[in-house]
């Protein structure tokens, strides 16, 4: 029996993973800033009262602390970690009013992560089991996007970092894993307003998910046509990326959602 601690759970792809690990007899360790929705979530899953909640938002990196640890003292360690908080908004550099969402985004997509790994490290290293630290990142961070320069900065950060993090633990028994969604059927991209190829249920997603971080891949776009399309986008040459993504759609900025 797993135990694995979830960020982001309360919705999105943070709740589709809880649902799937707690039917699978996991364990669970669910954080998320909006506490009814994280009642309502735990809940609603299997054997509720084998789980723990914790309301918190994950930028505040002592109460993320506070929530890992008392898991590790409730489960006695745990086998896998997902920081999967994220958020999403349409940034333009010129607009002023933008740069504090930009720092948001980043606050929430990277440096949480980090935040979220770090007081798990030493406890799965001393466990002498197979364990797993994943990162959720985004087929939107490789390519630059326009009108997203937030997100897709912040996701290609996630790739980045979980790539010198697994280099570290390598060895250690602690495996990291990317993974990064194409569109995922979710309230983040319900919000889109311009097409979305090979849209995933969530349910989906985090069975497909859960098969890499078992296998401890190290990157895993999913669903795989999109990361057929992120291969080819990721070789055409700067000119060519340029001159067809220039008018592309743009995601909504905040507030004009």
């Amino acid at each position: 029996m797993k135990r694995v601690f979830i960020t982001g759970a309360s919705s999105g792809i943070g709740a589709a993973l809880a649902a799937y690990y707690a039917a699978q007899g996991c364990t669970l360790g669910l954080l998320a800033r909006r506490g009814d929705s994280l009642a309502a979530l735990v809940a609603s899953l299997p054997n509720p009262g084998l789980h723990r909640a914790y309301p918190a938002d994950v930028t505040d990196h002592a109460a993320v602390r506070a929530a890992a640890e008392s898991f590790l003292a409730y489960a006695g360690g745990c086998d896998i970690v997902i920081a999967s908080a994220g958020i999403s908004h349409g940034t333009i550099t010129e607009q002023a009013d933008d740069l504090p969402v930009f720092a948001s985004i980043i606050a929430t997509n990277v440096t949480a992560t980090v935040a979220t790994f770090a007081p798990f490290v030493a406890a799965m290293r001393a466990q002498g089991t197979p364990a797993r630290l994943v990162g959720i990142g985004s087929v939107a961070g490789v390519r630059g996007l326009p009108g997203g320069g937030a997100y897709s900065a912040s996701k290609a950060a996630v790739r980045t970092y979980c790539e010198s993090l697994r280099v570290e633990l390598r060895g250690s028994g602690v495996k990291v894993v990317t993974i990064a969604p194409g569109y995922i059927d979710t309230p983040m991209t319900q919000k889109n307003k311009y097409a979305m190829p090979f849209l995933m249920p969530p349910a989906d997603f985090a069975a497909s998910a859960a098969r890499s971080i078992e296998r401890g891949a190290s990157y895993r776009v999913i669903p795989w046509q999109m990361g057929v399309l992120a291969r080819m986008l990721r070789m055409l040459p700067n000119w060519l990326y340029d001159m067809a993504f220039a008018k592309a759609p743009h995601k909504a900025r905040k507030g004009s959602q």
